[in-house]
């Protein structure tokens, strides 16, 4: 499947910025089942300084210097990316037991997974995230089919709900509520398998923005969508999206994962003056010709 996405994103200022540093993750990345075709970035004003490279976790990244005193910042993303189908179907039941793979990251084997296995500046857990990913987790059981049993709990136990959190809101605070967005329960989930001594993934994409006909529309299209990716074993890596009780397939983008939202924020960075500010993003994911 061929997709072309644009991802736009508009800053203006109340007052003049005399110099602004960005950092950008908007360049999908390359995986086994996707291909990144093309992409481009266009910066109004134009950068100073402009170069690209990757991440620590193999992102494509782009750095920005802005020195052209501006009040209004726009960062304009195109890109055609190509996602493949896996060659085969997940079998979760086949998959190795969850305490068997927390034995082998435990060895600090592989050592790309076992950092993971911690938390980060977003994702803390606690006693009752710990619970509750132990009646998932059942002993002896394979851990692709524990996960799904999470996912599909999250997914059924908690409601889709904007403006009730924020990048800041702790997991705890989200798993009291039972609401929030795709980035709160992608960090849920992840802070749930972490408490287990398992090791996750934050991943950052896009949804299809229109539904595959007779099925409705997936939640979190449109915008900027999250899910996670857990380590099997043998297996590697595999993905699970909580807000939509879905393994994810060819209608899921990857533009970057890490530890959590804060290593793949789309625009980061700081500016000198600007006053207050106002921030609008317009996304739009459309299925391209055949490659």
């Amino acid at each position: 499947m061929l997709y072309d996405i644009r991802h736009k994103t508009t800053f203006n200022y109340e007052e003049i910025v005399s110099v602004s540093h960005h950092v950008l993750h908007l360049a999908p990345r390359h995986h086994p089942q996707q291909t990144c075709v093309e992409s481009e970035t266009v910066v109004d004003p134009k950068p100073a300084i402009d170069s690209v490279g990757e991440d620590y976790f193999g992102n494509p990244i782009q750095h920005l210097t802005v020195q052209r005193p501006h009040k209004q910042l726009v960062v304009d993303a195109h890109a055609r990316v190509e996602v493949r189908p896996a060659a085969q179907p997940v079998a979760l039941d086949q998959s190795a037991a969850w305490e068997t793979v927390r034995e082998q990251l435990s060895a600090c084997e592989p050592l790309d997974a076992y950092e993971l296995v911690f938390g980060s500046p977003y994702i803390t857990g606690n006693d009752d995230i710990y619970e509750y990913a132990l009646e998932s987790f059942t002993a002896g059981r394979p851990i692709l089919a524990a996960t799904m049993d999470l996912t599909g709990r999250i997914f059924r136990e908690f409601q889709y709900r904007g403006g009730v959190s924020d990048v800041s809101t702790p997991v705890s605070e989200v798993f009291m509520m039972r609401q929030g967005v795709c980035q709160d329960f992608a960090h849920l989930e992840i802070a749930c398998l972490r408490s287990l001594g398992l090791a996750a993934r934050y991943v950052s994409g896009y949804l299809l923005t229109r539904p595959p006909e007779g099925k409705e529309k997936l939640v979190g299209s449109d915008a900027s969508h999250a899910w996670v990716s857990v380590f099997a074993g043998d297996l590697g890596w595999v993905d699970f999206d909580p807000t939509n009780n879905v393994i994810p397939g060819v209608e899921h983008i990857t533009f970057a994962w890490g530890r959590d939202y804060g290593d793949v924020s789309p625009i980061n960075g700081f500016i000198v003056g600007g006053g207050a500010h106002e921030v609008s993003v317009a996304v739009d994911v459309r299925p391209g010709p055949s490659p």
